[in-house]
């Protein structure tokens, strides 16, 4: 499967921004869609996961303010993130596992396929 993520920009802390994962090549609602993000001089962080059955987890870090979804339909992930806040902004990554298992869903080297980047920025 080929991931493309899009949606990023620069936004003020306090605003909201919809990160979308278009999906192609595969049977799109046999996997499970992370969202990852990496700020400069830090490693990968796991954000949120939304499985093949639909069930999410959520990084504590933003548990609250960013929901995963998907549209099977439209081969697509979204990740809705509100309440944004300086320490938000990083490159976001979707990436995509089939057959993962629960306890890895937050380890980024668990992934098989990964979409380019899209940059947030949140000013204060």
């Amino acid at each position: 499967v080929q991931l493309q993520a899009s949606g990023g920009g620069l936004v003020q802390a306090g605003g909201s921004l919809s990160l979308h994962c278009a999906a192609s090549g595969s049977t799109f609602s046999a996997y499970t869609v992370g969202w990852f993000r990496q700020a400069p001089g830090k490693e990968r962080e796991f954000v949120a996961v939304i499985r093949y059955n639909r069930n999410t987890l959520y990084a504590d870090a933003v548990k609250g303010r960013f929901t995963v979804t998907r549209d099977n339909a439209k081969n697509t992930a979204y990740l809705q993130m509100n309440d944004l806040k300086p320490e938000d902004t990083a490159v976001y990554h979707c990436a995509a596992c089939r057959g993962c298992i629960l306890s890895s869903l937050q380890n980024p080297r668990h992934y098989e396929y990964w979409g380019q980047g899209t940059q947030v920025t949140v000013s204060s």
